[in-house]
C-alpha cells in the first residue's frame, strides 16, 4: 500500500508527481494532466426524475388493490366508483411526490466550498486560474483569506493557520507547517504539512503541490459517502408500509372466500365480483395515506413555531421514538465562541464570568468580587491581551436581536472580549498606547510581540505565547499586589505547575509578559526584544458548553434517551465538555479515532453500547458509529454543523443541522434544521414527535376499527345470505369524509401529561399494539352488531333502499361520537374534557352537516341510493348510533382497572 503524501518529503512529493517547485508544470502538461485526472471539481449524482417517483407511489401494495380493483369497477360499467377510487389514488400519490421532490442540494453547496479560483505557478509564471482547472503537480500561492483550492503537500509556510473546523470539528485554526516529517497513522486534524479543499486560510501564507483533485480530495470522499447513503424508510413508513400489507392480504384472502362461498351458493358471478370489491373498498382505509401526510404536515408548522424545520415529512415522526442523539460538539453542545474562563496572576487563580463573545462578566478570586480598580497585576495582564492582539469585537444588531462576533484568530478573540469585561476596549487602549511596531508571530518560537507608545521616554513592548517557552524568556515577575520582583526557580517551578493544572482541565493556555524599552528599531527580533521579560500571568480559554445544552441533556436522559458526543476535537478537551454536560462521569471511557481504528467489528459493536464520548474523529467513523448504534435497533439522531457531519447525518435515521452555525452542506443532507442552534430546541422537536407519534396511533386506532367492522358488516351479511348493507360508495363516504375530518382533528391533540417522562418506545413495536388491537376488536364488533341489527330493522320495514339508508347513517352517527372515545387510550372523554378538542368540535358539526344534506336533497339521495328517513326513523339510528362510543368508554375503565390492581400484585 503506497504511503500517504503527509508521510512523504517534499522531494519524494515532487520526484513522484513529476512537478518542479520553482516553475510549476508547463501549460501543455497541465492539459494533458486535465485530461487524465478530469476537472477538480465534485461529480453529482442525478435524481430520480417527477415521474419515476410518481411511479414509486403507486408500487403500495394498497394502492395496487386499489387500483385493480378500479379496473373491475370499469369493467362491471360501475363508472362513478371507479372514477373516485382512481382520484384518491392520484390525489395521493401527488402528495408524496410534492414531499419528495427535494433534488439532494448537498453536492451543490460542497461546490461552493470550493475556491472558485487559484493562483499556479505555470511556465515559471504566476497565473490566475479557475480551480477546476487544477491538477496534480500545480503549484499553488496561499493567502490569508483563501480558500484551499484543493488537496495539497504544503512546500512552504509562513505563520499559516487553517480553519478546518468544518472537516474535522476543532474550534481552532490548526498552525501549518510544510518542513513537519510525520510518520504512522496521523488523523486529519493532525496532518500539519497538507492543506484541504474547502478550508480557509486564516493567518499567514505559503505554497503547496496539488496531491489531489475533484472526488479524490477528502471534501470528494465526503461527497461520495453522501452520494452512497440510500434514502431509507423511516420507521413510521415501515409501520404503515407492513399494515398496508398486513390489510392488503387479508383483504384478498376475505375477497376471494366470500367469492368461492358466494360462487358455492349459486350466486350470480357478477353480484359477487361487486361483494369483493365492496369488501376491498371497506377493507382499505382510502384516506389513512392522506390523514398522515396531512398531520405530519400540520406537525411541521408547529415545529416551525419552536425553531424546528422539517425537510422530510416522515421525519416528524420519527423524531418522537428517538433512542440515541448523536451530537457534534463544536458549534452543537458548545458555543464554538472561545471564552476565557480561568486566568492566573503568580500566587492567585481568577475566575472569569460571561457567555462566548458577549463583552459582560465578572472577575472572582474564590468567592470574592473583585474590583478592577484596585487590581494592578490583573489589569496589566488584560491590558496585554488587548493590545498585543490583531482580532476585533464588532457589536451587530438587527431589531431586537444583537449578536456579538470576532473578526480574525479565534484565541485572540477571546483574549478581546476578557479585556472588554474589564472595561478595557480595544480601540480605547490603542489609543492610550499606539502600536508603532512588532515581532508577529511565529509558529517555530511561538511568541508574539507588539510594542506601544507610551507618550513618555519608554516604549512598552506586550508579549504573549507558549507559557513554557515565555517563562524562560522572563527574569521578573509581577506578584498579585502588582509589586515587581526577579523571579526565582520555584517561580518558573509555580507557573508551570499552574499551567499543567489548567491543560489538565483540557484549557488552551497562553502567557503573557512585557517590558519597557528606550527605542524600537525598525526591524525588531526575537533575540533583541523577547528577553528579559516581565512575567504577568496565565490565561486559560475553552469553547465553554451552551447553559441550555446542559439542561436539554437532564431532559434527555428523563425521557430515556441516550446523549453520544461524536467530535473530532482533542480527547481531552472532548472529556471535559462531556463531564460538564453529564454526558460522561469521571472514570467513563473515551475513544478517539486511532483507537476505533485498532477495534474489529465484534468489539467496535460492543463499544457503542457503553461509550458516550468519541473524539479525534474522521467522517467514516462518524457513519460507522451512527450505523453500530442503528444495528443495535436503536433510533439515531445525528445533529451537526460541519462538513464533516454531513454523511452521518445522511446515514442517521435523523439527521439534524445547525441553522446559524451549519454550513450548506449539512443543511441539505438534513432531514431538520434547527434555527437557533439551540440543543434545547432538538429535546422540544422531540416532544413535538411523540406528540405526533401518540396522535397517529389515535387516528390509526379510529380508521381501522371502522374498516374491521366494515369488512365484518359486509362478510357477515354475506353469511347470512342478505342483500349487502353498504354499497361500495357508502363505503367510500364514510372513509374518505365521516372518518378523515375527524381523524384530522384527532391528530392535533394536545400533549397527554406524562409524555417525556416515559421512555422511548420500542423500534420494533407496531402501531396496533396488543392494547389497541382489545379496543379495535370491542369496538369493530359492537359496530357490527349495531349497523347489521339497524340494516335489519329498514330492511324489514321498508326494503333493502331504507335498510342501507339506516345502515349509513347509524355508521355515520357511531362514528362522529367514537372519534371523541379516541383522544385517549387512557382517559375517558369526561375526563379530557368532552368540547376540549375544538378542531373535533368544527369536524364533527361539519359531518353530520353533510350527513343531513345527502339524505334529504333528492338528487344527492339518488346517487349514493338513499331513501326519505321519517322523524321516527331517526330514533333507531341514533339508539343504535351511540353503542361503540358507550362500549369503548368502558372498555377504557376496565383496562386501566385491570392495569391498576395487577400494578398492586
Amino acid at each position: 500500500m503506497e504511503a500517504p503524501w503527509y508521510q512523504k518529503s517534499i522531494d519524494e512529493v515532487f520526484s513522484e508527481l513529476s512537478a518542479d517547485p520553482k516553475r510549476g508544470l508547463s501549460s501543455q502538461e497541465a492539459k494533458a494532466r486535465l485530461d487524465k485526472y478530469g476537472p477538480n471539481e465534485l461529480a453529482q449524482k442525478k435524481g430520480p426524475g417527477i415521474l419515476q417517483m410518481f411511479l414509486e407511489q403507486l408500487k403500495d401494495y394498497m394502492v395496487i388493490i386499489l387500483l385493480i380493483a378500479s379496473v373491475i369497477s370499469i369493467f362491471l360499467s360501475e363508472i362513478t366508483d371507479s372514477l373516485i377510487i382512481i382520484a384518491i389514488v392520484i390525489i395521493n400519490a401527488c402528495l408524496g411526490v410534492f414531499q419528495e421532490y427535494r433534488a439532494s442540494k448537498a453536492l451543490e453547496a460542497l461546490k461552493k466550498m470550493s475556491a472558485p479560483n487559484a493562483k499556479v505557478l505555470r511556465d515559471g509564471e504566476t497565473l490566475t486560474i479557475p480551480s477546476r482547472e487544477l491538477v496534480p503537480g500545480d503549484v499553488v500561492i496561499l493567502e490569508t483569506g483563501d480558500y484551499m483550492p484543493a488537496d495539497l503537500r504544503l512546500i512552504s509556510t509562513v505563520n499559516l493557520k487553517v480553519e478546518e473546523a468544518a472537516l474535522t470539528g476543532e474550534s481552532v485554526p490548526v498552525e501549518k507547517h510544510a518542513g513537519a516529517a510525520l510518520e504512522g497513522e496521523v488523523a486529519l486534524g493532525d496532518q500539519i504539512n497538507s492543506g484541504f479543499m474547502g478550508t480557509v486560510i486564516t493567518y499567514g501564507r505559503g505554497l503547496g503541490v496539488v496531491t489531489k483533485t475533484g472526488m479524490n480530495t477528502v471534501i470528494g470522499g465526503i461527497a461520495a459517502m453522501i452520494q452512497e447513503a440510500e434514502e431509507e424508510d423511516t420507521p413510521l413508513q415501515k409501520k404503515l408500509k407492513h399494515m398496508g400489507k398486513l390489510l392488503g392480504t387479508g383483504c384478498l384472502v376475505i375477497c376471494a372466500l366470500v367469492f368461492v362461498l358466494g360462487l358455492a351458493r349459486g350466486e350470480e358471478i357478477l353480484q359477487m365480483f361487486m361483494t369483493a370489491i365492496s369488501l376491498a373498498v371497506a377493507a382499505i382505509p382510502e384516506g389513512l395515506p392522506a390523514v398522515v401526510t396531512i398531520v405530519l404536515a400540520i406537525g411541521m408548522q408547529r415545529l416551525v413555531k419552536r425553531n424546528a424545520i422539517m425537510k422530510k415529512l416522515h421525519a416528524v415522526e420519527t423524531l418522537g421514538g428517538t433512542t440515541v442523539i448523536c451530537s457534534d460538539k463544536t458549534g452543537t453542545l458548545t458555543q464554538n465562541q472561545m471564552t476565557i474562563v480561568k486566568m492566573y496572576i503568580p500566587g492567585r487563580e481568577i475566575s472569569v464570568e460571561g457567555e462566548g463573545y458577549k463583552p459582560f462578566g465578572r472577575m472572582y478570586e474564590g468567592e470574592k468580587l473583585l474590583n478592577l480598580e484596585e487590581e494592578q497585576a490583573l489589569r496589566r495582564l488584560l491590558e496585554i491581551q488587548a493590545l498585543c492582539n490583531d482580532a476585533r469585537l464588532e457589536h451587530l444588531t438587527e431589531g431586537a436581536t444583537e449578536e456579538w462576533r470576532i473578526i480574525g484568530d479565534p484565541t485572540e478573540g477571546a483574549m478581546i472580549v476578557a479585556a472588554a469585561k474589564a472595561g478595557i476596549g480595544r480601540e480605547e487602549i490603542n489609543s492610550k498606547y499606539p502600536r508603532i511596531n512588532e515581532i508577529p508571530f511565529d509558529s517555530g518560537r511561538k511568541l508574539m510581540t507588539t510594542f506601544h507608545s507610551t507618550g513618555g521616554k519608554l516604549i512598552l513592548a506586550c508579549t504573549k505565547g507558549a507559557p513554557d517557552i515565555l517563562i524562560e524568556r522572563c527574569t521578573k515577575i509581577m506578584r498579585g499586589d502588582g509589586t515587581i520582583e526577579p523571579i526565582t526557580d520555584e517561580g518558573k517551578k509555580a507557573v508551570l505547575e499552574e499551567n499543567h493544572g489548567l491543560a489538565s482541565e483540557a484549557l488552551r493556555v497562553l502567557g503573557m509578559a512585557f517590558r519597557e524599552v528606550e527605542a524600537v528599531s525598525d526591524s525588531p527580533t526575537s533575540e533583541e526584544y523577547e528577553s528579559d521579560l516581565i512575567f504577568c500571568g496565565l490565561v486559560g480559554m475553552i469553547d465553554p458548553p451552551r447553559a441550555e445544552a446542559i439542561e436539554a441533556v437532564k431532559v434527555c436522559k428523563t425521557a430515556g434517551i441516550r446523549v453520544v458526543m461524536i467530535t473530532g476535537d482533542y480527547k481531552d478537551t472532548a472529556a471535559a465538555i462531556a463531564r460538564q454536560l453529564d454526558i460522561i462521569g469521571e472514570n467513563d471511557k473515551v475513544l478517539d479515532g486511532a483507537e476505533l481504528n485498532k477495534l474489529s467489528d465484534e468489539d467496535f459493536a460492543e463499544a457503542v453500547k457503553t461509550v458516550n464520548v468519541y473524539a479525534r474523529v474522521s467522517p467514516e467513523h462518524k457513519v460507522r458509529i451512527v450505523q453500530a448504534i442503528k444495528k443495535h435497533g436503536n433510533i439515531a439522531a445525528m445533529t451537526g454543523d460541519g462538513v464533516n457531519d454531513a454523511p452521518a447525518l445522511k446515514h442517521a435515521d435523523i439527521g439534524i443541522a445547525m441553522g446559524i452555525t451549519g454550513t450548506d452542506v449539512t443543511k441539505e443532507s438534513a432531514d431538520m434544521i434547527i434555527t437557533d442552534d439551540n440543543f434545547a430546541s432538538i429535546v422540544s422537536a422531540v416532544e413535538e414527535g411523540r406528540v405526533i407519534f401518540s396522535n397517529i396511533r389515535k387516528f390509526v386506532f379510529f380508521l381501522m376499527s371502522c374498516n374491521v367492522g366494515e369488512v365484518l358488516i359486509i362478510f357477515i351479511s354475506m353469511l347470512l345470505g342478505w342483500p349487502i348493507p353498504l354499497l361500495p360508495i357508502h363505503l367510500l363516504w364514510v372513509n374518505l369524509l365521516t372518518d378523515a375530518f375527524p381523524a384530522l382533528a384527532l391528530g392535533t391533540e394536545k400533549m397527554e401529561p406524562g409524555l417525556m417522562q416515559q421512555k422511548p418506545r420500542d423500534p420494533k413495536a407496531t402501531i396496533i399494539d396488543k392494547s389497541m388491537l382489545v379496543s379495535i376488536i370491542v369496538q369493530s364488533s359492537v359496530m357490527t352488531a349495531a349497523i347489521l341489527i339497524s340494516f335489519y330493522i329498514g330492511w324489514t320495514a321498508g326494503g333493502e333502499v331504507l335498510g342501507r339508508t339506516y345502515a349509513l347513517m347509524t355508521m355515520c352517527i357511531s362514528e362522529i361520537l367514537r372519534a371523541y372515545t379516541c383522544r385517549s387510550e387512557k382517559h375517558t372523554a369526561f375526563k379530557l374534557g368532552f368540547f376540549s378538542n375544538s378542531r373535533l368540535n368544527l369536524a364533527t358539526i361539519g359531518c353530520l352537516f353533510l350527513l343531513v344534506i345527502i339524505v334529504l336533497v333528492p338528487g344527492l339521495r339518488d346517487v349514493f341510493s338513499l331513501a326519505k328517513l321519517s322523524i321516527h326513523d331517526w330514533d333507531w339510528i341514533a339508539g343504535l348510533g351511540i353503542l361503540p362510543y358507550v362500549f369503548g368508554e368502558l372498555t377504557k375503565v376496565i383496562k386501566n382497572r385491570y392495569c391498576t390492581a395487577k400494578a398492586g400484585v
